[in-house]
């Protein structure tokens, strides 16, 4: 199984309401994905935002600055949002990122959690669904075609013209992200399109249903069954369990309560957040040991191919962060793959 980690770059502020420079954080980051590309991680991947707690509304620029400091691991968004962007601009970024990375490229579609960049762009949120469908059939022949003609209802047409430039991989991937949706896990599947599963909250088991329809709608299309699975769930790693759930809880609780506060969620506790860490809840949380082993546990429930973790629900200091990474890295990693190898 593939290991990686992705991040929406958070830039809130710490326990003494201090927010780091943006340059600093960014500084950071690049320092962060060159250790996780030498530690052995098999993808970084960068989500796209347009809030003020957050530095990436351009996740394939970093990726590029990324690609610079990094030899092998897979840079991907997380996602792209995909309903307000033009997909011609996604694919020629993604393939310029290709080609300057040497064909590490991904991209990962999704609708988005959060609706800023529609109006920010001029899109109009009751249009949410058809945008993404529109959007997400021009990127699909955009991989296919170097000259196409195409028509929709939302982007102009475009009429015989040419889209470079190409990426290194003979397809660029394309993976599709679902939330909680049915329909979702249906469409990758029947499009063929990898999917990425978030499970960010409750028990994990309650999630299997999405996975045997995804499963059950790439058969029914004829795609191949071994089409790839990710699950992507929030977590952070140290020596000590103790430790890991006391430097993660805090920026958990500002963030989610934050964005709670927005959507109407009830607030957070430091007794929910621990059970959450515990084998029934989604946070893949603790020491190395604990973290591989709830994986190598969603594993046997899904027979997934990549686990990706957010491991900074809200601000972690780099220096806790590095070492997360390198525990990652060199200790969840080998336990995982030694259990799911085959």
């Amino acid at each position: 199984m593939e290991l990686g980690i992705y991040t929406f770059v958070e830039n809130t502020a710490d326990s003494a309401g201090m927010t780091q420079a943006p340059a600093d954080r960014m500084s950071d980051l690049l320092e962060e994905m060159r250790l996780a590309d030498e530690v052995g991680l098999d993808v970084f991947a960068i989500g796209e935002h347009h809030r003020p707690e957050y530095l990436a509304s351009s996740p394939s620029t970093i990726l590029a600055a990324g690609a610079a400091v990094t030899k092998r691991i897979r840079l991907s968004s997380a996602v792209t949002v995909l309903g307000s962007e033009d997909p011609v601009r996604v694919f020629q970024q993604f393939a310029t990122l290709d080609l300057i990375s040497g064909g590490r490229a991904e991209i990962m579609a999704g609708r988005g959690s959060f609706i800023e960049s529609f109006p920010l762009f001029g899109n109009e949120l009751g249009d949410y669904d058809r945008l993404f469908a529109e959007k997400l059939d021009l990127l699909l022949r955009l991989r296919e075609e170097a000259i196409i003609s195409w028509e929709g209802e939302f982007r102009p047409s475009i009429d015989g013209r040419g889209v470079y430039p190409r990426p290194v991989q003979e397809t660029l991937p394309v993976w599709l992200a679902v939330g909680g949706t049915p329909a979702s896990a249906v469409r990758a599947g029947t499009l063929g399109l990898p999917l990425a599963l978030a499970i960010i909250g409750g028990n994990p088991s309650r999630f299997k249903g999405f996975a045997d329809l995804y499963r059950k709608s790439l058969a029914e299309a004829g795609n191949p069954l071994e089409t790839p699975m990710s699950i992507n769930a929030h977590g952070f790693v140290a020596e000590d369990a103790r430790r890991a759930a006391d430097i993660a809880y805090p920026p958990f609780a500002e963030t989610m309560n934050r964005i709670g506060a927005e959507r109407g969620w009830p607030p957070t506790s430091r007794a929910h957040f621990d059970h959450e860490v515990g084998p029934n809840g989604a946070l893949l949380l603790g020491n190395p040991e604990q973290v591989a082993e709830k994986i190598i546990r969603q594993h046997a429930l899904f027979k997934h191919d990549r686990t990706l973790i957010q491991l900074s629900v809200g601000t972690i200091p780099h220096k806790e962060m590095m070492k997360a990474i390198e525990l990652l890295g060199t200790k969840v990693a080998p336990l995982v793959q030694a259990e799911t190898v085959g």
